[in-house]
């Protein structure tokens, strides 16, 4: 699945799910550009790791629900790298877990903007790019929130399903210039933000003890989510676009 001469955006790709895809990726000889809005030294460090591979990686700041940060950031990988040609819209951030009655303006337009703009600025701008290419591909990484639909997280769930929208009409709008779009769904996964996520709800983080639970014995890993990732833009998904593959153990690796 060799992604030689190929480079990639991946949003948020200095810790967790980001993280795994940007090795994963740079190990099938894709070039990372690493995007990152406040652990610079995360994504410093995943780039050693990414150039240790022998791949070219870059970091660079911006918030990605900022089309102005956007802008700035995608011309200067163009300038960096020549071209973009696979795009994984992976930044996100948790809803606080309150009712639609009690969530406050601020947070459903943060967690929204994050979530549904986001990716549509970041596909906007890397479009004519990767129109040049033999072969695009963009990613959603979204949630089986979207099959769960858990009361508690509007803000989230409704970015999701937005996200999801995006990529289900990308897909079509594109299939002419041969870019697949589709989108990743994981349940709980083995993060940071999985653990802060099971202590507020159990009030205990550690994710070990809900392994014997867990399908296949054990919580999701980034790595295994960055696998699906590698198969669909490989040339092995050649005739994949506008899909939705959640990665829960068949429903039963989340929250719901």
């Amino acid at each position: 699945m060799s992604l030689e001469g190929r480079v990639a955006l991946v949003t948020g790709g200095g810790r967790g799910i980001g993280q795994a895809i940007s090795l994963g990726l740079a190990e099938d000889g894709a070039n990372i550009a690493i995007n990152y809005r406040r652990d610079a030294q995360a994504a410093l460090e995943t780039v050693k790791q990414i150039e240790a591979l022998g791949r070219k990686a870059r970091a660079y700041s911006a918030s990605v629900d900022r089309f102005d940060e956007d802008e700035t950031m995608v011309k200067q990988i163009l300038a960096d790298f020549g071209h973009v040609d696979i795009l994984i819209n992976n930044a996100g951030q948790a809803s606080r877990g309150k009712s639609v009655a009690k969530t406050d303006p601020e947070e459903l337009q943060r967690v929204v903007h994050t979530h549904a703009l986001a990716p549509h600025y970041l596909s906007k701008l890397v479009l004519p790019s990767m129109r040049e290419r033999a072969r695009g591909d963009i990613i959603m990484i979204s949630s089986n929130a979207t099959r769960l639909m858990a009361g508690g997280g509007a803000p989230y769930n409704m970015g999701k399903a937005a996200m999801e929208a995006l990529a289900f009409t990308l897909s079509k709008e594109e299939l002419r210039n041969n870019i697949h779009v589709n989108i990743v769904a994981p349940g709980l996964v083995e993060t940071e933000m999985g653990q802060r996520l099971i202590q507020a709800i159990r009030g205990d983080g550690d994710l070990r003890k809900l392994d014997p639970s867990m399908p296949f014995r054990h919580v999701c890993t980034p790595r295994e989510i960055a696998s699906v990732v590698r198969f669909l833009v490989s040339d092995a998904a050649g005739y994949v676009t506008g899909q939705r593959i959640y990665v829960d153990g068949g429903g039963l690796g989340g929250l719901g």
